[in-house]
């Protein structure tokens, strides 16, 4: 069962001792903290680590604008981006030399894949990072909420360690990635 936004807050807010809340739109103090930073700390979660539910691919669409730093190409970001992870060309979304400037990559290659992080749907958030999420948001209610300073230090050290859980599961999540184009490999089978 997966909780919603709101849902996820409560709890949050819950675990800190104060009321849960029902709307970002009710008229309390709760629901006014908790839509002032929900988001962006959402966000700030999702992009602290490479997770496989946040991540997405897509060809870049190019625009007609001059390239910076030596490329000879320029492309639109996906709208949806947080973080980029890797770009290439063809099939392959890694091994391309990129630079981003504002809004735009410029890249050598014509066609561009790019492998993103965006802030996926809430129900696709696995278990592991709803609790991540919610020791989060519960250290970043805490000040604003109950101006208890130490008791938001401990719950930032429960969050932490909440984040090093959930980075470990996610990463047991896929196979590793061979080791590819590494010289002492090369140099070991002549």
């Amino acid at each position: 069962m997966s909780l919603t936004d709101v849902e996820i807050c409560s709890v949050a807010l819950v675990k800190i001792g104060a009321s849960e809340i029902s709307s970002f739109d009710d008229e309390t103090f709760e629901a006014d903290v908790a839509r002032r930073l929900y988001e962006v700390t959402l966000r700030g979660l999702v992009a602290s680590h490479p997770w496989h539910f946040s991540m997405a691919e897509a060809e870049l669409d190019p625009v007609a604008e001059p390239a910076v730093g030596g490329f000879s190409y320029v492309f639109a970001l996906p709208v949806d981006l947080l973080r980029i992870v890797s770009a290439g060309a063809g099939s392959r979304a890694r091994g391309l030399d990129y630079r981003l400037s504002g809004n735009r990559l410029h890249a050598a290659s014509s066609r561009v894949v790019l492998r993103y992080q965006r802030r996926p749907e809430t129900a696709a958030f696995p278990p592991f990072f709803v609790q991540a999420l919610i020791a989060r948001l519960a250290a970043e209610f805490c000040l604003p909420l109950t101006e208890g300073t130490s008791r938001a230090d401990a719950l930032y050290k429960l969050a932490s360690a909440e984040h090093k859980v959930a980075r470990l599961i996610d990463s047991q999540q896929a196979m590793p990635r061979a080791v590819e184009d590494f010289t002492l490999i090369a140099a070991r089978s002549r």
